[in-house]
């Protein structure tokens, strides 16, 4: 199929309906726990800094480009260096297993879905056309 044509098809009213509630129900759940979810991704974040800290301590004999900086002012020293990782025993960053969303975000998303099953249920049409289908893809 060439990217040039379209697909034509027609779905049944309650099954894109049936979708669009239960992606609501989903968009819902996940807005509710994202706080929760970036505490923990921000509790991992602090161990693995540490973890990465007590690596880099005790293969600071590798270190390369070895930079100091002394700041007399608070009795501060920085201390900053290169390590060449080639072994496999860096530790592994933690990845967001969740997607952020913002409230303006979550706000409009929640609307157009409600808005979309409000109308799908209004219809007396037995299918949703692809012109219909294609406005509200992106929410299924």
């Amino acid at each position: 199929m060439s990217r040039g044509k379209s697909i034509s098809v027609k779905i049944a009213t309650p099954k894109v309906i049936k979708a669009l509630e239960t992606r609501l129900a989903e968009l819902e759940k996940n807005y509710a726990t994202q706080g929760e979810n970036e505490a923990k991704y921000q509790k991992a974040q602090e161990k693995w800094r540490k973890e990465v800290g007590k690596w880099a301590i005790e293969n600071f004999s590798k270190a390369e480009n070895l930079r100091t900086n002394y700041r007399h002012w608070n009795n501060t020293l920085n201390v900053d260096f290169d390590i060449i990782t080639k072994e496999g025993n860096f530790p592994a960053e933690p990845e967001k297993d969740f997607e952020v969303v913002h409230t303006h975000q979550y706000n409009e998303m929640k609307e157009e879905i409600t808005n979309a099953i409000r109308i799908l249920k209004m219809t007396d049409e037995e299918v949703v056309n692809t012109s219909t289908y294609n406005a509200i893809a992106r929410y299924l």
